[in-house]
């Protein structure tokens, strides 16, 4: 982790009523600007991305927050919404017209997914490969327009070659979008490996507090301006003041939080890739070495989500050891500062079938030794 980075996390306000040294940016808590003149109004409304006049496109707050992305994700701009998927819906619609073809790479969230099946019906085809190693050329058409993929992957946590997969797209002039929600912009750069836009869930990591949904796109100003106009304004998947001054605040603990979760995380996986009840543990700092290429060039930290596979994994045994569980809650998201599980099946909603048994861990910031304790008392449970 950089020492630009943290200090780009935590920097202080400098923003309109920044007052008599205020490190925390104010709250705009307004819905719109007025102007002192019609035809100033009429002049900024023609140019909505750069000024301030109605909260539904920007507020001084929420553009702070983008500003701090862009600079962490070595864009040129960002612009963030009310959730992940409000930033992965504008973006596709933005940047897709019926006929054209997208493929999706790797084990890739599965609302996304469902969202790419419901724009069939406007005449946008897709192709699902979730094998890292496949060959990317025999998998591209005429008319694919997208590469949307995330590194590592939903679930089972693969590693992509994001420079020799826009090495590719570049050549073919395919634009490329990842979801570097499980990275963050501390431990993994897209943009710097040839990918052209990079989308965040805000309410895992960055936010990191659990009383927060954002989501955010990150890119060249021309990619930003044209999602902001043709999907951002739309689709009124609005992130409020309110909301961005809490991701803000999650934003200067990151560097701090993460380096606990990564401490956590590397304990804890060393712990379940010895026990006898764990078939397999899916997660980077497991599966790869530390001279491994796609871990040592495009990684530099790893993040407290991974996937387990329990042995003799039924249906019955993986919800007692879920059940049996007491620090770990059991609840869907991931990226706070609470440790959790759940299954890592879902029907229905992945295009491969998950392996049998699996189980998928978010490692919060109680420390490893709690963490291993009831592990361990959860794993006491399926030998009785």
């Amino acid at each position: 982790m950089h020492d630009i980075d943290r200090q780009i996390c935590m920097a202080a306000w400098d923003g309109p009523g920044a007052g008599p040294g205020a490190v925390a940016p104010p709250v705009f808590q307004t819905s719109l600007f007025t102007k002192p003149s019609f035809a100033e109004l009429a002049r900024q409304q023609a140019a909505e991305h750069e000024h301030y006049v109605y909260s539904r496109g920007t507020n001084p707050t929420v553009a702070f927050l983008e500003e701090r992305l862009a600079l962490l994700e070595h864009g040129e701009s960002a612009k963030c919404f009310a959730s992940g998927m409000g930033a992965i819906g504008a973006t596709l619609v933005a940047l897709l017209s019926a006929g054209d073809h997208v493929l999706f790479l790797n084990n890739v969230y599965g609302p996304t997914l469902q969202l790419a099946q419901q724009l069939r019906r406007f005449g946008v085809e897709h192709t699902i490969v979730t094998e890292p190693g496949a060959d990317l050329e025999e998998h591209l058409r005429d008319n694919t327009a997208l590469v949307y993929l995330e590194s590592p992957g939903t679930q089972l946590m693969k590693l992509l070659d994001l420079p020799a997969i826009t090495a590719v797209t570049r050549q073919r002039g395919i634009r490329t979008v990842i979801d570097n929600t499980w990275s963050t912009p501390l431990f993994q750069k897209p943009l710097d490996a040839g990918v052209d836009l990079v989308i965040h869930s805000l309410t895992k990591y960055v936010g990191g507090h659990s009383d927060v949904n954002g989501g955010a796109v990150v890119g060249s100003a021309e990619d930003i301006r044209r999602i902001f106009y043709d999907g951002y304004l739309l689709f009124g998947a609005t992130m409020s003041a309110m909301e961005a001054s809490l991701v803000l605040r999650g934003l200067r603990t990151l560097p701090v939080r993460l380096e606990q979760h990564e401490r956590n995380a590397v304990q804890v996986i060393d712990y379940l890739c010895d026990h006898p009840a764990v078939t397999a543990v899916h997660h980077p700092y497991a599966n790869h070495s530390g001279d491994d290429p796609l871990f040592r060039d495009q990684l530099t930290g790893v993040t407290g989500l991974l996937s387990l596979e329990l042995r003799d994994g039924t249906d019955e045994r993986v919800e007692r050891f879920i059940d049996a569980l007491k620090l770990f809650r059991i609840g869907i998201s991931w990226g706070g500062y609470e440790s959790l599980v759940s299954s890592g099946q879902r029907p229905g909603k992945d295009p491969a079938p998950m392996p049998r048994g699996l189980i998928r861990l978010s490692i919060g910031l109680e420390g490893a030794n709690a963490q291993i304790a009831d592990l361990d008392q959860a794993f006491a449970t399926l030998a009785d």
